[in-house]
């Protein structure tokens, strides 16, 4: 089977998940999102290289396909010049995804959070949370110093997913305190999702019976303490919610957690929050942990969006097929060995916590990928496997011991002593 017959599946996949893009935007996405999957990067010269093998064709002329692709119609060639609308497929990405979800699970997560390039770009991002990762569905790229709201962008964002997932499923709409107002409450909920919002701790609310607003503090006063319960909050007019207050003070942390959402006190879980984080991992995956955006050098938003769309569904393939080995690695059982054994006293982790993962899913499905290259097989098709939603707050990961900071201290300075050594022998 040849490379390019091993990519039919793959195209075919393509197609039916946004059969409203035209044969030529198709064909150009199958191609990025393809050599951004095998090569790891999302850098034209190497996936052009890379494609021209594969395709038998001149470098130089896959480089001007790749590059026309993401190009806006004014500057391409030819009669037949169509924009990417990127945000018509959002709905379609998102589709897809739920698609290739597992179908015993029917419950996502999605986290909404910014990322900045240098001082270039900012990208206004909603991604779907699974296994550690964090696969974009819908996104915005303004200047890093635009000035103006981003709420017109995020209600964007979110009535062009709006729809695109079962009523029948529970979605929960995560984001950090810097991003809280009440109109992404509102609009959250307008979608038929759950918001789980962090805020800060300094606000004051009321408990239902209660006729005085008061700091919400009083309810987790240290650490180790926790409170939920239906609350109006915020105790200015404009600002007030009634909603469900959820709070836990986990000893280790610095502050307590603390989530508003629509759900019951008794349908929710503060511990849930935790997998906020895991799109701090979508970002390194796109930068420097994975497909490497942060060289690019892109100047125009337009075609910084139709790249992140390729990244995207590039994502879509490794995180799915990468899941789906994650999930079938075997889990190191520790009642198996003795209990002086080096491995239980290095178990450092509550015992429902997940060991921590030594290679992303994404990582992975690129690594799954080109093992089926190797061995001459047919590439795998995603196949997108949850883990268990979080029911404890995870322990805050501990510092170096004293004595382990004291040998790293020692380190530097004989580093130090080296180069100056060094430079004073170059000087003579």
């Amino acid at each position: 089977m040849s490379c390019q017959d091993r990519l039919s599946s793959w195209k075919q996949e393509v197609s039916t998940a946004f059969a409203h893009l035209s044969q030529a935007q198709v064909i150009g996405l199958v191609l990025w999102s393809a050599g951004i999957a095998l090569t790891g990067s999302s850098g034209i010269d190497q996936i052009s290289a890379l494609l021209a093998q594969v395709l038998e064709q001149k470098e130089r002329s896959v480089f001007q396909r790749l590059r026309e692709w993401y190009l806006d119609a004014a500057h391409k060639r030819g009669d037949q010049r169509r924009d990417l609308e990127v945000s018509t497929c959002f709905g379609p990405l998102l589709r897809w995804i739920i698609l290739r979800w597992a179908a015993q699970e029917r419950r996502l997560a999605l986290a909404l959070d910014a990322s900045t390039l240098a001082d270039r770009w900012t990208v206004l991002s909603i991604s779907v949370l699974i296994r550690g990762c964090a696969i974009p569905v819908a996104w915005k790229v303004i200047g890093a110093h635009a000035k103006g709201s981003w709420r017109p962008y995020w209600e964007g964002l979110l009535e062009r997913l709006q729809g695109s997932v079962p009523a029948d499923w529970e979605v929960l709409v995560l984001a950090d305190r810097g991003l809280y107002a009440r109109w992404l409450y509102t609009a959250i909920v307008a979608c038929g999702w759950h918001p789980f919002l962090r805020i800060n701790l300094g606000v004051k609310a009321r408990a239902v019976g209660e006729e005085a607003f008061d700091w919400i503090s009083r309810w987790v006063p240290a650490p180790g303490t926790k409170w939920q319960g239906v609350v109006e909050c915020f105790a200015q007019q404009k600002s007030r919610l009634c909603c469900t207050l959820l709070m836990q003070w986990e000893v280790g942390y610095e502050h307590p957690w603390i989530v508003l959402t629509d759900l019951a006190p008794a349908e929710a879980n503060v511990a849930w929050y935790g997998l906020r984080v895991w799109i701090e991992a979508g970002f390194k995956d796109v930068k420097r942990g994975g497909l490497g955006w942060h060289h690019n050098k892109m100047r125009d938003a337009g075609r910084v969006e139709r790249l992140w769309l390729a990244m995207a569904v590039a994502m879509v393939w490794m995180i799915g097929v990468g899941s789906y080995a994650d999930s079938h690695c075997p889990l190191a059982c520790l009642e198996q060995l003795p209990a002086t054994h080096i491995a239980r006293q290095r178990l450092q982790r509550a015992p429902t916590q997940l060991p921590a993962r030594r290679l992303s899913c994404l990582q992975r499905g690129r690594l799954v990928l080109v093992a089926a290259l190797f061995k001459a097989e047919p590439l795998p098709l995603p196949r997108l496997v949850p883990e268990p939603w979080p029911e404890t707050i995870t322990s805050p990961k501990r510092g170096p011991k004293p004595s382990q900071q004291r040998q790293k201290q020692k380190r530097r300075e004989r580093k130090k002593r080296q180069k100056a050594a060094q430079r004073r022998t170059r000087a003579a």
